[in-house]
């Protein structure tokens, strides 16, 4: 499997998305997932750069958050495609390192709760293009973490190649009752990304997405 800096494996036994533009890949998943009380046993892993959980999305143009109008977690979306080049791809852990990993990085960013994680989803857009811009790269990861009663997501940024188009990166829900806009999205400097954070490691940014 691969590592690429802040990243968490992916490669070799991951579900990998069709080609296509605007599409989406759905999975059930083992165990259900808790975001924000809202709880589903599955999971839409959009190739614009976003998940949702109630349905897919061909949406490339992102709106600002809060939007209040779905259930999101938004690392970079924005008008992406791998048609000709990337792939988007996905995994769920019930077992392994990959949980030892998450129950360590969990502890480190938010100390104090004893966190041991169960199950974690890792969805991967490796070196995929912005629409109609040959030659672009760009790598980034979304991964969702749950011990059954606490969820929490790591986003983590790799090369990230400039572009003019709009990028909302965080996450919103439905009435907006929760949100987050990742300082540079609708900005021009998202390129640098791979180099903030909220958990003083360049290229991740670490949030807790239980609760009412």
């Amino acid at each position: 499997m691969a590592r690429q800096g802040v990243f968490y494996p992916f490669g070799p036994g991951d579900s990998y998305s069709a080609r296509a533009d605007d599409g989406w890949a759905f999975t059930n998943i083992a165990q259900p997932f808790t975001y924000f009380g809202y709880t589903s046993s599955q999971i839409y892993v959009n190739s614009n750069g976003f998940l949702t959980f109630d349905s897919g999305s061909s949406r490339y143009s992102p709106y600002r958050f809060p939007g209040g109008t779905r259930n999101i977690v938004s690392p970079f979306w924005t008008d992406l495609e791998n048609r000709y080049s990337g792939t988007i791809s996905y995994r769920e852990y019930n077992s392994g390192s990959v949980l030892q990993q998450a129950s360590t990085d969990i502890n480190l960013y938010f100390p104090g709760i004893s966190f041991s994680a169960s199950w974690v989803f890792v969805a991967t857009w490796d070196k995929v293009e912005y629409y109609w811009s040959s030659g672009t790269e760009i790598s980034f990861q979304v991964v969702l973490i749950s011990d059954y009663e606490r969820s929490f997501t790591l986003m983590n940024y790799g090369a990230i190649s400039a572009t003019g188009l709009n990028v909302q990166a965080g996450y919103d829900t439905i009435k907006s009752t929760h949100h987050f806009s990742i300082p540079g999205s609708f900005m021009s400097n998202i390129t640098d990304f791979r180099n903030t954070s909220n958990v003083n490691r360049p290229g991740r940014w670490a949030f807790q997405i239980n609760g009412l």
